[in-house]
């Protein structure tokens, strides 16, 4: 991350009754993240009337270095990141726009960026009326995770012979 000029933020903190990582096995489920930008919400209100589609591509990929961050601060590091499993994208959307699928590209082209080939995801990307703070994006996602980096979750790959 650090060659494509990524530093990653602190985590944000739930905005309700929820945790911002759910690991289960060898996935990681990231609870929806908005586009926070060293700590204020970036790109507020509906697309396109209050926020362009650039823009909210750029909230989209926003809210993918949110989801690393997140990952990071509860697991120690995004290098037990084996790849990305599926992207949930919510974009405000006024009536009648259709551009969802270009706006969740900023955070799938990042991932792809990011991890290469693991990086490619499954992904639903829908038009919602409205969004927690007013935020014109919101995602969810779902890592996988490198078995052999958690041995308290698969002791028989790291018993000693």
């Amino acid at each position: 991350m650090a060659a494509l000029g990524i530093a990653l933020p602190s985590a944000a903190k739930p905005l309700a009754s929820y945790v911002p990582v759910r690991v289960d096995r060898d996935t990681a489920l990231v609870s929806g993240q908005l586009p926070f930008e060293e700590g204020e919400l970036a790109h507020i209100g509906p697309v396109p009337g209050s926020v362009c589609p650039d823009d909210a591509r750029e909230a989209a990929r926003l809210c993918a270095i949110n989801a690393l961050a997140a990952v990071a601060e509860t697991l120690g590091s995004v290098d037990r990141i084996a790849g990305v499993i599926r992207l949930g994208v919510f974009v405000a959307s006024e009536p009648g726009f259709g551009g969802q699928p270009a706006i969740a590209n900023g955070a799938s082209d990042l991932l792809f960026e990011i991890f290469g080939e693991p990086g490619r995801h499954a992904r639903a990307a829908v038009g919602v009326a409205s969004l927690p703070l007013n935020a014109s994006v919101e995602i969810e996602f779902t890592f996988a995770l490198h078995p052999e980096l958690h041995p308290e979750l698969h002791p028989e790959l790291h018993q000693d012979p």
